[in-house]
């Protein structure tokens, strides 16, 4: 089984955000570079139907990123993956959901797999758009919040978290899957696993090789960030006193009313 697993690199969720007003882009300079936390859990979901499936399984770990940053997928392969694949090129600056999409998806067509995991969000974005997209250019089934996978003689039965609870589905391959946080708290890298990485192939490819039919970067992308402010300051908060139950839901009920929330 050839499954591969979308990496987006990120500046670390613990650093301070910051938005470069002139070129309105996120500021990834200064500040460390980690892999994306939601794709962890897919990259675990991956190593776990690796170790089930056996044989000659193979995880390949795919990235859009720049060149510089290729050593950070180190830790995806010290975890386990067997090799990783990085699109890198000056034209993807300024890619918004759907020119990102676009380019991966090329990309993608140019890899074999049975199984496409992809994080839920992205912790510098969260639009959670990209893997829908990427179905959509692909042309695969796609099974949102994968709590957890089986492979069966006809395709992938996958349970998906819902708001009621659980949902199970059935679907072909080749597949992508968007994946819940429930298989359990991504590895750590073993020292032989680190050792490992270092022998392991990171593979590069470029617009060039694509052949893509539009453009891509900020001139392909359809959305564009015009102003910015940070959120205001958050307000007092309010402390009631009641005498019982029903005062204090009556004083909740009269605050959330004076909000126009209810």
């Amino acid at each position: 089984m050839k499954i591969v697993v979308t990496v987006k690199l990120v500046p670390d969720p613990n650093a301070e955000k910051k938005i470069n007003a002139q070129t309105k882009r996120l500021v990834r300079s200064g500040v460390e570079t980690v892999l994306n936390p939601y794709d962890e859990y897919a990259l675990e979901a991956a190593l776990q139907l690796k170790e089930r499936a056996g044989g000659d399984s193979r995880v390949t770990v795919f990235s859009m990123s720049p060149e510089p940053l290729r050593e950070t997928l180190r830790k995806a392969l010290a975890m386990g993956a067997d090799d990783a694949v990085l699109l890198s090129d000056s034209g993807l600056e300024g890619s918004d959901v759907w020119a990102t999409a676009y380019a991966i998806a090329a990309a993608l067509r140019k890899l074999e797999f049975d199984i496409l995991l992809v994080g839920g969000l992205t912790d510098d974005s969260s639009t959670g758009a990209v893997p829908g997209a990427l179905a959509e250019h692909l042309g695969l089934p796609c099974v949102t919040n994968a709590r957890k996978i089986d492979v069966t003689d006809s395709g992938l039965q996958v349970e998906r978290e819902t708001d009621l609870g659980y949902q199970t589905v059935h679907a072909p391959l080749p597949a992508l899957l968007t994946t819940a946080l429930t298989f359990g708290e991504p590895r750590y890298a073993s020292l032989k696993g680190i050792m490992g990485a270092k022998k392991k192939t990171i593979a590069t490819t470029a617009l060039g090789e694509l052949a893509l039919e539009l453009p891509v970067g900020t001139a392909g992308s359809k959305t564009e960030l015009r102003s910015f402010a940070p959120p205001p300051p958050r307000g007092k908060g309010r402390t009631v006193e009641a005498a019982d139950g029903t005062t204090g839901a009556q004083a909740i009920f009269e605050f959330l009313e004076e909000k126009k929330l209810v």
